[in-house]
């Protein structure tokens, strides 16, 4: 859907809308934040399970993104990866147990504390996350050709910022 159009239905969206800001009519800035988001995470649930199965046929979508901060942060704890994901212990040593299972992770003895286990990718792991990684890349890339280095940087530093406040 072009700009045009979603500026379009946006405007719709707006007689419906209940009053906002100060002004005491719609926040217009803030529905189109909404609608764009909405379409940007759509996009990106799709997106994440399209690269979980190229990672591996079997590999739910939600476990792309701890194979990512596995990649970024290096080994860690069960606890630091259920709490960057958001999810509770139960949920996350089933997912490292199906990770396991396919290769993906390994558990190996924390050096710090011996009673504690670290979870790592195997290389097998890190070679599949990091081929389809470079892939996703080469898409934003190609998506952004048009824009300058300045117009990217901006964005990231904005999403960044984005981020950030939700986890405050």
């Amino acid at each position: 859907m072009g700009a045009d159009m979603r500026e379009d239905a946006g405007r719709g969206e707006d007689a419906g809308a209940g009053e906002a800001g100060s002004g005491g009519g719609v926040d217009h800035e803030f529905l189109a934040l909404e609608r764009e988001l909405t379409l940007l995470l759509r996009r990106a649930r799709a997106s994440s399970g399209e690269m979980a199965r190229q990672v591996h046929p079997e590999l739910e979508p939600a476990a792309y993104g701890l194979l990512a901060f596995l990649d970024e942060s290096g080994p860690r704890r069960a606890t630091d990866l259920a709490a960057f994901i958001g999810v509770g212990k139960a949920t996350m040593s089933r997912q490292l147990r199906a990770l396991e299972e396919l290769g993906l992770v390994a558990r190996e003895p924390d050096p710090a504390d011996g009673r504690a286990w670290l979870v790592r990718l195997t290389e097998e792991g890190r070679e599949r996350f990091r081929t389809v990684r470079v892939a996703r890349r080469g898409r934003y890339v190609r998506q952004l050709s048009g824009w300058d280095r300045g117009e990217v940087a901006e964005l990231a530093r904005l999403l960044g910022k984005l981020n950030a406040g939700a986890e405050s």
